[in-house]
C-alpha cells in the first residue's frame, strides 16, 4: 500500500463500505498480506449491501495532508470487484429469486412492518441482498442482509480469520464490539457503531458478519434511521437488538440460499505493489518512534501498517494526543512541493513546520507537522493531534509534542538505519 494513502480509523473503513454498492471495490485497504484481502472482502459484501444511491468512498488520507502523492505519481490502483467478475462454473439445482431472499428476511424479522426497497436474488450478477425498511412499533430503521460465498482455494476456511474483525485500537467510535466463535464453528462479530466517525450525524450504524466453516457468509447491516443516510433518525437505536443481529446472521435458511449461488473462478488478484527499496517495516517505523518521543509522554496505544506509516497516541498528563508518521523513501520527485517557507540545511535537507486544522471533521482539532526531505529522497513526515482520535472534538488547547519535538524526530538519523525491505 502506498505510504501516503494512510490507514484511516476502523469506523472510518466500515462506515465508508457501507456507503457503497456494487461496482469496482476502490477501498485502499491498508494489509498487503492476506488478512488485508480478507478484510477487504469483508467490507466488499458490507458494501454491497448498503442501500443503492450512495456513492462515498473510502478517505485515501495523508499524514502530511494534501502533499503527498502517489508512488511515481501514479493514481492508486483500483482493484476489481470480485463480484462484477463472477463467472458460473456449475448451475445449481435450485435457484432464489429477490422476493424469495426478501420474504426469507421478513420471516426472520421480529413482528413489525417491513417495506422493500431493494433486492437480489441468486441468478443475478451480484450477490443475493434484500433490503428494506423494518418499524416494530417503535420507529422505523433500514435493514439489510448480504449473502455471498468465501472460496476456499483448497486451503480450507477459517472463519475466525475471514470475519470482519472488531476494531485494533483505542481510535475507533463504537459503542460495543464483539467477536465470538458459534458452536458449529462459525464466527461472528456483532458491532454497534455509527454511520459517520465525527457523529456530524448521529446515525447509528450495527452490523452483524458471520462465516460460517463452508464459507458462507452473512453480512446484517441496520441504522436507527429509514436509510443509512439522508433521512432523519427516527429512533433512539437501530429496531434489532445486538442479540437479534446475532440470531438472524446465523440462521440457517440463509445457508440453503448461499449454497445456490453459482461458483465463481475466483479472478486473479492484482500483484501487490512490491515494497519501495529502502523502506522500513512499520514496526521498526513504530519501534524508533518510540524511542524518539520525549521522556515526559506516557504511550497509551499504538499501531502500524506493512511499510513505511506508524503511529501512537500519547499522553503527558493533560490527555491523549495522537502522533502518525511516514517514512518514504525515493520521494525526489515531490521536492518542488517544499516552498519558501522551506528550512534548508547545510547538508542540503529540506524540511517545513505546518499548524494546521484538522481534517477529518473532530470540532478544534488541530494538526502541527513536521515534514523533512533528505536529499538522498528519504520523506519523513511526523504529525501530533491535540486529541487523541482526530474523528472526535479537541481533549486539549494544543498537541502533547511541540514543533520542536517533532522536528527533532522528522530529522533524527536513526530513519536512515535500518532500511531493510520487509
Amino acid at each position: 500500500m502506498p505510504a501516503d494513502q494512510q490507514t484511516d480509523p476502523f469506523e472510518d473503513r466500515l462506515s465508508s463500505a457501507l456507503h457503497q454498492v456494487g461496482g469496482a471495490f476502490d477501498s485502499p485497504r491498508t494489509e498487503l498480506a492476506a488478512a488485508g484481502a480478507r478484510r477487504g472482502r469483508r467490507l466488499q459484501l458490507q458494501r454491497r449491501t448498503a442501500v443503492v444511491g450512495s456513492v462515498a468512498g473510502l478517505a485515501l488520507v495523508g499524514v502530511g495532508g494534501a502533499l503527498f502523492v502517489p508512488r511515481d505519481g501514479a493514481p492508486a490502483p483500483q482493484p476489481t470487484s470480485v463480484a462484477a467478475s463472477r463467472t458460473p462454473t456449475s448451475v445449481p439445482g435450485k435457484t432464489y429469486s429477490a422476493e424469495d431472499v426478501v420474504r426469507t428476511l421478513q420471516k426472520l424479522l421480529p413482528q413489525g412492518k417491513f417495506m422493500k426497497t431493494e433486492a437480489r436474488g441468486t441468478d443475478e450478477d451480484l450477490p443475493p441482498l434484500a433490503v428494506g425498511v423494518f418499524d416494530d412499533g417503535q420507529g422505523e430503521g433500514s435493514v439489510s442482509v448480504g449473502l455471498d460465498r468465501i472460496t476456499s482455494n483448497g486451503k480450507g476456511i477459517v472463519p475466525s480469520a475471514e470475519v470482519l474483525p472488531c476494531p485494533e485500537d483505542s481510535q475507533s467510535d463504537v459503542d460495543g464490539c464483539v467477536t465470538e466463535t458459534l458452536s458449529d464453528g462459525s464466527a461472528i462479530t456483532v458491532h454497534q457503531g455509527y454511520e459517520y466517525p465525527d457523529r456530524r450525524v448521529d446515525t447509528k450504524a450495527w452490523s452483524a458478519d458471520l462465516v460460517t466453516p463452508d464459507g458462507h457468509h452473512v453480512s446484517v447491516i441496520e441504522w436507527n434511521s429509514p436509510a443509512e443516510k439522508g433521512k432523519p433518525i427516527t429512533r433512539t437505536d437501530p429496531p434489532l437488538s445486538p442479540g437479534q443481529l446475532k440470531a438472524l446472521a446465523s440462521a440457517k435458511q440463509w445457508r440453503a440460499i448461499i449454497e445456490a449461488i453459482p461458483e465463481q473462478t475466483p479472478p486473479t488478484a492484482p500483484a501487490a505493489p512490491a515494497a519501495r527499496p529502502g523502506s522500513l517495516s512499520g514496526a521498526t517505523i513504530l519501534r524508533k518512534l518510540k524511542l524518539l518521543l520525549p521522556k515526559e509522554v506516557v504511550i497509551r496505544s499504538g499501531g502500524s501498517q506493512e511499510t513505511e506509516y506508524g503511529h501512537v497516541v500519547v499522553d503527558d498528563g493533560r490527555g491523549a494526543s495522537l502522533v502518525q508518521i511516514n517514512v518514504q523513501p525515493g520521494m525526489s520527485d515531490v521536492a518542488g512541493i517544499y516552498g519558501s517557507d522551506a528550512e534548508t540545511l547545510a547538508d542540503g535537507t529540506r524540511v517545513v513546520l505546518r499548524e494546521e486544522p484538522g481534517e477529518k471533521g473532530g470540532a478544534g482539532v488541530v494538526r502541527w507537522t513536521a515534514d523533512a526531505l533528505r536529499t538522498n529522497g528519504l520523506r519523513v513526515v511526523v504529525s501530533a493531534f491535540n486529541t487523541g482520535d482526530q474523528n472526535k472534538a479537541a481533549t486539549r488547547k494544543t498537541p502533547a509534542l511541540t514543533l520542536s519535538d517533532l522536528r527533532r524526530i522528522a530529522l533524527s538519523p536513526e530513519w536512515l538505519s535500518d532500511t531493510t525491505v520487509p
